[in-house]
């Protein structure tokens, strides 16, 4: 073993070690080893950084930011709510939900199609008095299974295209991983309809701030437009679109004339309905019903380029002018450029306009207004903010125009028309051009821990193969996997991905197992494609630890889950992905 392979060995062991101790952040401990490696001399000064300007980089980033304008944009939402309610059994809704989420992660970051169906998971878990936790974890796991079968659905593919790309001279296709990961996905799915049993039923999820405001009684106004879907229709066929979570309160026809809001009073053009529910849900019920917020036809434009139009919470102090007042006296939006769209008072529910209510000491307010100045404008009125969440009522959807996007990239890259990295990052832009999501809405879309964290990988995997260390490694499972059939090779290749991402996570363990991959593929005069499709399943299925994968990460406080419980469903999932996987590898990718 030469002094290069040494060190690059140390490091290895060193990067494990760390991420199994936990102390340090996943970022942090990919920094401190890209430093070890350019201080010891196994990665070279100019080529330290060059994993920032990697397109896995760009890949990754980009699909996270197109997932949220397709979160965003509702499409999801209307298509879910046309079957979910009809479906009220916990085995028919765990079915739904795990079906939705893979299916999405065909065509979206695997995080990012995870993140969108949460929401829907919790309003299902309502209608059917489940706990959240029956819902979660099944769907985490067919995110990750999901996302196995096109090259953006999951980073590991993502990384592993590069890495045949650099060893073979050739990348992945974007639905070369199609063949496996659906048969995969499918048998996943099949399990999780009924292995859900496995886990708890009443765990509770993690306190958050958001879930400390619990401020769920605001009161607004909507109007029925020529394009809204309820015009003739009754207030309950409303109320039905609006689900269980907005109220209508009251209803105010000809600008004045006040109507009782029974079930059967027939909506016309021109209406006001007074609607009583959180933010989001407000905002969702809103958009479902086309209805248009009031106060939508009073724009407050920013002045420069770099503001932005966004809502906030606020509650008022007690010396606010506003005690005592009302937005229409105050002629709150032409003073201060800032829109009224909601007030919530404890235990009171309103019946006057919302420009007519006379604010007291204590009500919460969401406001619309520009960013920059709104907290000059929020210590002029007395109000003081709560505590950071995002507000999206009185922001319009932008409906299919994130799909079309998306869409196009998918095409353009599957007919190889553009790189994948070219075609998603151009996608990611006109997201934000064509208003799909605010600069602000991307920038938080996007993970840049993991970025930093594969940016600085690359290199460091990258020494591993320069050094030898991989000719090593390699070497010593080759003589295990001498005595073994290929399907056995595959599978010990597959397992040793598994068991290395829960500690590496899992496009890091893709960057370090993918060249050992190939060598042993090589070593023992196998076509390595076969080798590396085992890694790319191997590494994006860690159903063990919450640990080793985002979206495992992403459910567990709302879930209410703990570290073992992911062994219980996990572990019987991963024997299927073993037992199955290796014989579909075998059969779209003959390693001989």
């Amino acid at each position: 073993m030469t002094q290069a392979q040494a060190f690059a060995f140390a490091i290895l062991i060193s990067l494990m070690v760390a991420f199994i101790w936990g102390r340090l952040r996943y970022d942090l401990i990919a920094v401190l080893a890209l430093l070890a490696a350019v201080f010891t001399g196994i990665v070279p000064h100019k080529a330290a950084f060059s994993g920032f300007g990697d397109d896995i980089v760009i890949i990754v980033a980009s699909a996270l930011v197109v997932s949220a304008a397709i979160e965003r944009s509702g499409v999801l939402e209307a298509l879910l709510h046309r079957v979910a309610p009809s479906v009220t059994s916990v085995q028919g809704q765990v079915v739904i939900l795990v079906t939705t989420v893979s299916v999405l992660s065909i065509f979206i970051k695997n995080i990012g199609a995870l993140a969108m169906m949460i929401p829907v998971a919790f309003q299902m878990a309502r209608r059917s008095k489940a706990s959240p936790s029956s819902f979660l974890m099944p769907m985490a796991f067919g995110s990750l299974l999901g996302g196995l079968m096109t090259l953006v659905g999951t980073s590991p593919n993502i990384v592993v295209s590069r890495m045949r790309e650099e060893l073979t001279g050739r990348p992945f296709n974007m639905f070369d991983f199609t063949p496996v990961g659906i048969g995969l996905a499918a048998a996943g799915a099949v399990f999780l309809a009924f292995g859900y049993r496995l886990l708890p039923k009443e765990r509770k999820a993690v306190a958050t701030m958001e879930k400390a405001l619990n401020i769920k009684d605001y009161m607004t106004e909507a109007r029925v437009t020529a394009t809204s879907s309820v015009i003739g229709k009754s207030i309950s066929h409303l109320s039905i679109l609006l689900d269980e979570e907005v109220l209508v309160t009251g209803l105010i026809r000809n600008r004045v004339e006040r109507v009782t809001p029974l079930p059967d009073v027939e909506l016309r053009q021109g209406d006001i309905v007074l609607l009583e529910g959180d933010p989001q849900a407000l905002e969702r019920g809103i958009s479902r019903a086309r209805l248009e917020l009031e106060g939508h036809d009073r724009p407050t434009e920013a002045k420069g380029t770099d503001e932005e139009i966004a809502g906030i919470e606020a509650v008022i102090g007690p010396k606010s002018v506003l005690i005592g007042q009302t937005a229409k006296r105050l002629a709150l939006h032409d003073r201060f450029n800032i829109n009224l769209l909601a007030v919530s008072r404890s235990s009171e529910r309103f019946t006057d306009r919302l420009r007519d209510i006379v604010l007291r000491s204590g009500d919460v307010l969401v406001l619309k207004g520009d960013l920059v100045l709104l907290p000059n404008r929020l210590m002029e009125l007395g109000l003081l903010p709560l505590a950071g969440r995002e507000i999206r009522l009185g922001n319009p959807r932008k409906g299919l125009i994130p799909v079309v996007v998306l869409a196009g990239a998918m095409v353009l890259t599957a007919f190889g028309l553009l790189p994948v990295a070219t075609a998603f990052f151009t996608a990611a832009v006109l997201t934000v051009l064509l208003g799909s999501l605010s600069l602000r809405e991307a920038y938080e879309a996007v993970d840049w821990p993991i970025l930093i964290m594969l940016g600085a990988l690359i290199p460091v995997s990258e020494s591993i193969r320069a050094t030898g260390g991989a000719d090593l490694i390699a070497g010593g499972l080759a003589q295990l996997a001498t005595t073994l059939p290929p399907y056995g090779a595959l599978a010990m290749i597959m397992v040793v991905a598994m068991a290395a991402t829960p500690f590496l996570n899992n496009a890091a363990t893709v960057l370090v197992v993918a060249p050992i991959a190939v060598t042993l593929a090589q070593c023992l005069g196998y076509n390595p494609d076969a080798f590396l499709m085992a890694v790319a399943v191997g590494a994006a299925c860690d159903f063990l630890t919450p640990v080793g994968h985002q979206c495992n990460t992403l459910v567990l406080g709302p879930g209410g889950y703990r570290f073992g419980d992911y062994w219980k469903l996990g572990l019987p999932l991963s024997l299927i992905v073993v037992l199955i996987g290796v014989p579909l590898i075998l059969w779209f990718w003959p390693p001989v």
